[in-house]
Order: C-alpha cells, then sequence, then structure tokens
C-alpha cells in the first residue's frame, strides 16, 4: 500500500477515499464479474495457466477494470505498468515501451495498462502493434466505448474483448456490507432507502462507495427513507453520450418497442433518452421515420400525428413539448402495423435501377405538340374518371417491362380495406386487358 502513497506523491497517513480503501486484493474479491473471473471463465483460465494475453476490457465506470488489470499482474508474474491516453503523449508511450524493453531483456514481462485507450488517436493505436507482436508488452486496454467503433482493427486482431458488466443488485449490496464491515458501523437508512442508493449509482460500484462514504460522515440521527435520501443526496446525471454508442442503443430500443407495439417499453425509452439530454427533434425524426416505415397506411394518421409533434418541438419546445412526444410514442406502438409501403418502395427502387431509362408507354405521355400527336403520344389513353366504376384498367408500365407487384398490403387496419379494393381491381384490369 505504501507503494500506492508514493506512487501519488501522498503521504502514507494521508485520507484515503472509501472506494481506495476497498479496492480488491485478490482477484477473487472482485465483484460482478464472474463471468470473466470465475475458474473455468476466460481471464480465470489464464490465470491459472499462467498465460497472459493482450485483452481489452470494455465496460461502464466503475465496475473494476483497472483493478482486475492490476490483479491480472500480480498474478501472472508481470510488472504492472499504467498510462492514461487522456494524460499521455507520444514520448511517454516511448518511453513506456523502452522501459518494457529493459525489463524483457532481464527476463521480467510488462504488463501495459492503458486507460481510456479509445482516447489515442488512429496513428497511436498503430505505435502499439510492433511491441505487442514482438511480446515487448502485454497490453490490457480498458474503454468505456465500443471497440469496434473506437480501436483500430488491426490493434484489435491482436487482442481479445472481455465485456464487463455494470454492477448489479446483489454485487452493490455486497459493496455496502464491505464498506460497513471496514468501518465498523451501519449505514444509515431503512431497507427502501438502501435500495434507492444503489439505484443511484447506476451499477458504479466506485460511485456507490462515493455516495456511501457521504452517508457515513453525516452521522444522521436516524435511519434515512427513500425520500430523505434523495432530499440529502444530489441524483448523478444518467449515463448517456448523444456522440455515441448509447444514443444509437437507445433510439434503436425506441424504435424496436413501437415496432413490437409494446407502448410500455417505448415509453421507457423515450423517458431514458429525454431525461439524458437528448435533442427532442432527433426523436421527432425517428418517430415520423417509424410512421412510414412500421405502421404506414394501417393508420395513415400516425404520420400526421408524428408530424404535429414534431411542429410542436419546434412551436413550444421543451420540457412541453415532451408530451407531445409521449402522445406520438403511445399512437405509433398502439397501431396496427405494416411495412408494406416501405417493402413497395425498396422494390421499387430496385425496379427502376435494373430496368434504366425505359420510357412510359405511348399513350400515358403527355402530347402538348401537334407533332407529338402525329408520332402517337397520349394516343389510346382512356380516362380513368369516364371508365365504369372510375377504372380503365389500362397498362401503366414501360412496354418492354412485365408488370411487377411492389405493394402488398397487410390487411391489418386501415390495409384491410385498401387490399380489397386492389384485388377488385386486379381482377377488372384481367377483364379489361390491362
Amino acid at each position: 500500500m505504501a507503494d500506492l502513497f508514493e506512487a501519488a506523491g501522498l503521504d502514507e497517513g494521508a485520507p484515503t477515499p472509501l472506494a481506495e480503501r476497498l479496492r480488491p486484493r485478490t482477484l477473487g474479491d472482485v465483484v460482478g464479474q464472474d463471468h470473466l473471473l470465475a475458474a473455468g471463465a476466460p481471464i480465470g483460465r489464464m490465470v491459472a495457466q499462467k498465460r497472459l494475453s493482450s485483452i481489452v476490457l470494455w465496460g461502464p465506470p466503475g465496475v473494476g477494470k483497472t483493478t482486475i488489470a492490476r490483479l491480472l499482474a500480480e498474478a501472472t508474474g508481470h510488472e504492472f505498468q499504467q498510462i492514461s491516453a487522456v494524460f499521455s503523449g507520444v514520448a511517454d508511450l516511448k518511453k513506456a515501451f523502452e522501459t518494457a524493453k529493459g525489463r524483457r531483456a532481464s527476463g521480467r514481462p510488462t504488463l501495459l495498462f492503458v486507460d481510456e485507450i479509445h482516447r489515442f488517436n488512429r496513428a497511436q493505436q498503430d505505435g502499439f502493434l510492433p511491441y505487442v507482436e514482438q511480446g515487448v508488452v502485454t497490453l490490457v486496454g480498458a474503454t468505456t466505448e465500443n471497440p469496434s467503433f473506437e480501436i483500430n482493427a488491426a490493434l484489435l486482431s491482436r487482442a481479445q474483448v472481455f465485456v464487463l458488466k455494470r454492477l448489479d443488485g446483489a454485487a452493490l449490496e455486497l459493496l455496502l456490507q464491505r464498506a460497513e464491515a471496514l468501518l465498523g458501523s451501519k449505514l444509515p437508512l431503512t431497507d427502501d432507502a438502501r435500495i434507492a442508493l444503489a439505484n443511484l449509482a447506476d451499477g458504479d460500484g466506485r460511485y456507490l462507495l462515493t455516495l456511501a462514504e457521504e452517508l457515513f460522515a453525516l452521522k444522521v440521527a436516524q435511519p434515512l427513507d427513500a425520500k430523505g435520501l434523495g432530499e440529502l443526496l444530489q441524483k448523478r446525471a444518467p449515463a448517456y453520450d448523444k456522440d455515441r454508442e448509447e444514443h444509437y442503443n437507445l433510439i434503436s430500443a425506441l424504435h424496436k418497442s413501437i415496432r413490437g407495439s409494446d407502448p410500455d417499453a417505448a415509453l421507457y425509452w423515450l423517458a431514458r433518452m429525454i431525461t439524458g439530454g437528448e435533442d427532442l427533434l432527433f426523436i421527432a425524426r425517428r418517430l415520423v421515420r417509424a410512421a412510414a416505415e412500421d405502421v404506414g397506411l394501417a393508420d395513415p394518421t400516425a404520420l400526421l400525428i408524428c408530424n404535429a409533434a414534431k411542429d410542436a418541438v419546434h412551436f413550444i419546445g421543451p420540457p412541453e413539448a415532451e408530451l407531445h412526444l409521449a402522445q406520438a410514442v403511445i399512437h405509433l406502438a398502439t397501431a396496427p402495423k405494416s411495412n408494406a409501403a416501405y417493402v413497395a418502395w425498396k422494390s421499387a427502387k430496385r425496379a427502376a435501377q435494373e430496368t434504366g431509362t425505359l420510357g412510359p408507354p405511348m399513350h400515358i405521355r403527355n402530347a402538348p405538340t401537334k407533332l407529338m400527336k402525329e408520332l402517337g403520344y397520349g394516343s389510346g389513353y382512356n380516362y380513368d374518371h369516364d371508365a365504369e366504376e372510375g377504372f380503365s384498367g389500362q397498362d401503366y408500365f414501360p412496354d418492354e417491362m412485365e408488370r411487377r407487384t411492389f405493394y402488398s398490403p397487410e390487411g391489418r387496419g386501415r390495409e384491410g380495406v385498401i387490399k380489397e379494393r386492389l384485388e377488385h381491381w386486379a381482377k377488372l384490369r384481367v377483364e379489361r386487358g390491362g
């Protein structure tokens, strides 16, 4: 422990945060990551075999990435060296590699832990490759961002990616029990408030222990209930970054909940996005899209309602316009569903690409001049309003192209009537030779 204080430039008697005092001393002490650390799990097997390969630890804040890296080095006989992509540059990387080379020459392997590895640019990440390939360092990178988007493919191909889970209720409760054992007293909370405290932590063990440390320091006379806890502690902002993966995960969850006709789940994801600070107009754009893609003509009013919600965002703005988005979400989720218009449009676009520049048949071409009339433009056109039932049955596809069916209504909602109408017209078209 003295080495940790010395590295941080502190005296050993300096105040130490509770989260640091409770940092696990062995991999078996790490909570919530048994899927990686148990005896038969991937990292557990590495430790048992004393064989460590380069890895990337991907997970939310406060779940043990740094701790696992440090304990891995101890368990496998590696020297632990840590750098942060936030504070380090090219010079720091060169120094770390040269130090590792020197250790290697004396038979000591190095585990190079790179915190926030996604913060290094592409060129800097490429700089790791020769040292990882030659075995100068065993790289353990930590990231809160999706490695698929943020880490070079060449570097990813040389490392295994392990996903760390946000800490569940049982893991967070175990941390609280360890804190109480260390400090020799119980948290001044009722059972409901204890659950509320874990909810506030949102899967982040370090943040949970920070909150617990505040509560221990307050020395309240009576245990706090959930309401009292909420008044005492300032709730942290939800983990949500509008420029990163969570942004797309949540809008996908909202859209798919609407498509799955689950208004309750859809409202939940809408609330998650709004409380996370999402741009209301971005949400409105996706709802307008869902109205056409997933509801379509089964309920044509869905598009009108979503456009009205979009107008409300412009006209009223937040927070009042949130209700209009919620109404639109409920309408979409409870509406009959059809993607027939979406499928029809994609099919029509493919056909247009396949058939190139085929022209319309002569009978539906415009004939504004005498010459064009003499050439047959518009000849033989039947005005549908004058035909029986307002339907002539003529063919409107190019002469060189066989008739195709793009739009096939599902028969749900308003499309049931449309389906019957199209089937009737198809019958008439055959009878009238169209």
